[in-house]
């Protein structure tokens, strides 16, 4: 029997982990291996991916990727067979743990006293005798798993302001920063990552800059409340013998609910200093910073790194480890790879510190004699039987300091929330619901009362602007330039900014809260049809507040491929920078039907990108999508700080292009506008520079009725920044009511086709350009502007067709 035919419910034991390669190694870090047991919680609305139940958390995986793991055993789910017991159990053992002194529950750590620096278990390797010289810099690397707080933490050492999202995949890049009240040191913030086995980009990358980059030390953040899992990466970055520090974050959570961790003990077992620290709460963080320094300062090293047990299984991994120790010892040190971690990953096969060690064919030979030697009497494939060893080592840890919580009031509340926004018949229809809902609020009730507000004062200064100029006998081209240009151009745009907070007020809540991650889940069969994983609706929606971050969010995409479809794909969701374009015209030409355009453009680009990647996927982009595999964290309420700094961080984004790019190119066309080729201001701007270049191009845009060289205008400056297009109609046009009168309603439904469509912002196509290259930025241009073209010019055919004046 296979995984994929477990009934919703039940429980299985895990016999046979298929398939091959990096996906199977992956399957078996995230602890499917065989003798664990199993539950099926459900499936996707349309059947496909998978949730199961390991471990204490939730994994997601496609149903033909199920199909590949063999099971047994199967019974009822282990909560409701065992639950009582396990929970009398649980309470038992929290008793004991207070009335021996080991355990309080109204603190994050035991009531005995805590080793203190340089004081640690009998494993702890004595720290060196001279240590790091004052004013070298301490270098830190901050490596944890997804999900597990590490970004709040980086904030709360370095006191950086960065955004904190509750779904896979937000730290996308490296950040760096100083630990506050300590100038002499540098924490760099790792991707999230589950192993240090090269399955994912960021992997590779968390694993490269540890390799290479020596830093000082590790602060391993591990999430208490997941401790099982999360202590597989803790292992693997022990193995790297760098001076280490553990912080066990969410002790707070492990405490609400009834849980106990022996800290004391746990240390001991581990040989690492293990600080019990809540980071969204800033409790513990002092601590954790004096002995990472310390750990650094010292260099004090991890105490252990052999996890395998005494018994004869144990053993076989035990010897087949240090037989291979022995024999690429010299390669190891020549290579710059630590020992224990070289001979762990040639062990599984890792190809790529294989070939790094440089071994000749007589060592991989005995190597490999080794291995098979170790299969023989482990019973187990290489892999597995490291993947059972470190895992076995994890239960021996956990059995003897965790005091298992109840189940949290989270977990309780995320099963309820997920039967609605992840239910076959809700899911889809809710998550329309959400999108809608937030649309409607933000363009047709908060934002825009908001926006009017705004409007009204920077038009009322406008005109107090333009009286003082007057009266201090300016000239005319310098009135026109501070009254048309600045106020007229730039003023508009900046009328825009309450709707771009409160959208991103509503996104960020959505992203903190969990609810991205379910949305990947439901959406990952229909974005299969079209050759993408559920995982790449992520950088999507990223996309749908800047096609910046978008792109540089398809990073956490395990394949090539997807990574380069969905970068392809981004700019065809609706960003931020838009949706000035959009209630500017929709409001202009469809009064009372603003709203509805709106969602029908964003609905459009989403339509539009789903073709677009079906035809590459017949064509430049042949081959299935990555295999989609996700953890689904809890719900949680999303973080006042975390969106108010988000809403402040787009606001600043839009005043400093406003005030930048925006205000340079209104500048720019302003010139080009009141200048002629002769260098001449003009009294007729049709006579200007501006109307010669868009004049040229004009013709291209006649059929759709906007072949007026003023809309070209507004286009070209588009391609600065999208706002620009905006300012850029209100400059040329000089009144709303011009505008209006030059265009009917069907060619301004064509425009706003275009804008929708047509080639990003520069920064946009220099994110592509840096992912991808030159000649995929050039494709982009190219493609976004012929695709945009045909588009707007099918609008206006049908419109024509039911009759509509073009």
């Amino acid at each position: 029997m296979t995984l994929d035919e477990l009934p919703i419910g039940k429980t299985a034991t895990v016999s046979v982990v298929g398939g091959s390669g990096e996906l199977r190694q992956h399957f078996l870090d995230m602890g499917i291996i065989p003798t664990t047991d199993i539950t099926m919680v459900k499936y996707a609305p349309m059947g496909d991916p998978v949730e199961v139940r390991i471990k204490s958390y939730e994994l997601s995986l496609r149903v033909a990727d199920a199909k590949q793991i063999e099971i047994r055993d199967v019974r009822d789910g282990l909560d409701a067979a065992h639950g009582t017991e396990n929970q009398n159990a649980a309470e038992m053992g929290r008793e004991a743990a207070v009335r021996e002194g080991k355990g309080d529950r109204h603190n994050l750590r035991q009531a005995v006293p805590h080793p203190g620096l340089g004081e640690g278990g009998k494993y702890h390797v004595k720290a060196d005798e001279h240590p790091v010289p004052d004013g070298t810099i301490l270098t830190f690397a901050l490596a944890g798993n997804q999900n597990c707080g590490k970004t709040t933490l980086f904030n709360q050492l370095t006191g950086s302001n960065q955004h904190v999202g509750n779904f896979p995949g937000v730290t996308v890049d490296r950040k760096d920063g100083a630990i506050r009240g300590f100038k002499d040191t540098l924490v760099t913030d790792l991707p999230g990552i589950y192993s240090m086995s090269p399955y994912t980009d960021e992997e590779i990358v968390s694993r490269q800059f540890i390799l290479d980059n020596h830093p000082k030390g590790i602060i391993n953040i591990v999430d208490a409340t997941n401790i099982e899992r999360n202590l597989y990466l803790t292992m693997q970055l022990m193995e790297l013998n760098i001076p280490m520090v553990i912080a066990l974050n969410m002790m707070d959570e492990v405490r609400e609910n009834g849980g106990s961790i022996l800290i004391n003990k746990m240390e001991e077992m581990l040989g690492v200093p293990v600080v019990p620290i809540s980071a969204a709460k800033n409790e513990g963080i002092s601590e954790l910073i004096d002995h990472a320094i310390h750990v650094a300062k010292y260099q004090e090293r991890p105490g252990r790194q052999d996890f395998c047990s005494e018994t004869e299984d144990g053993g076989a991994v035990h010897r087949c480890l240090h037989g291979i120790m022995h024999l690429i010892q010299d390669h190891a040190q020549k290579a710059d790879i630590p020992l224990r971690f070289a001979a762990s990953k040639v062990v599984e096969g890792d190809e790529r510190v294989i070939n790094r060690l440089n071994l000749d064919q007589n060592e991989k030979e005995m190597i490999e004699h080794i291995v098979q030697q170790m299969e023989k009497e482990r019973g187990l494939d290489r892999a597995a039987a490291m993947a059972d060893m470190r895992f076995d080592f994890i239960n021996r840890v956990c059995s003897a300091c965790v005091v298992k919580p109840r189940e949290s009031k989270g977990h309780i509340r995320s099963q309820k929330i997920d039967k609605i926004l992840t239910g076959k018949y809700t899911a889809i229809p809710m998550f329309v619901l959400i999108m809608g809902l937030v649309f409607y609020l933000t363009f047709n009730v908060i934002g825009s009362f908001l926006q009017n507000l705004l409007q009204a004062g920077i038009d009322a200064l406008g005109a107090q602007v333009s009286t003082l100029l007057s009266q201090a006998g300016s000239s005319s081209w310098i009135k026109s330039l501070v009254v048309d240009a600045i106020f007229g151009g730039v003023g508009t745009v900046l009328s825009f900014i309450p709707l771009i907070v409160v959208l991103f007020f509503f996104l960020s809540i959505l992203e903190d809260s969990g609810y991205m991650a379910r949305v990947a889940f439901v959406m990952d069969k229909p974005l299969r049809k079209i050759g993408l994983s559920g995982r790449s609706i992520v950088p999507m929606l990223v996309g749908f507040g800047c096609t910046v971050p978008g792109v540089m969010a398809s990073r956490t995409l395990p394949s090539e491929r997807d990574r380069k479809m969905t970068i392809l794909l981004t700019p065809f969701m609706s960003c931020s920078a838009k949706v000035p374009i959009y209630v500017f015209l929709s409001v202009l030409f469809f009064p009372g039907h603003a709203g509805l355009v709106v969602v029908f453009l964003y609905l459009m680009g989403i339509l539009t990108g789903v073709l677009v990647a079906w035809i590459f996927k017949k064509t430049t982009f042949r081959g299935e999508a990555v295999p989609f595999v996700m953890e689904l964290p809890n719900y949680r309420m999303p973080s006042p700080k975390n969106v108010l700094q988000l809403m402040w961080d787009k606001a600043k984004d839009f005043l400093q292009r406003a005030f930048t790019v925006i205000f340079l190119a209104t500048i720019v066309i302003w010139f080009l506008q009141n200048f002629g080729t002769n260098l001449n201001i003009v009294e007729d701007s049709s006579k200007s520079i501006l109307a010669v270049i868009a004049g040229a191009v004009a013709p291209i845009f006649k059929p759709m009725g906007l072949g007026d060289w003023r809309i070209v205008t507004s286009l070209i400056a588009g391609f600065m920044a999208k706002e620009s297009v905006v300012s850029t109609l209100n400059l040329v046009f000089g009144s709303r009511a011009a505008i209006t009168a030059a265009i009917t309603p069907l060619a301004g439904f064509c425009l706003l086709v275009f804008c929708l469509l047509y080639t990003p912002c520069v920064a946009a196509v220099s994110s592509v350009r840096r992912e991808l290259g030159t000649k995929w930025m050039f494709f982009v241009i190219i493609n976004q502007c012929v695709i945009a073209w045909i588009a707007a010019f099918v609008v206006s055919l049908v419109g024509r067709a039911l009759g509509l004046a073009i």
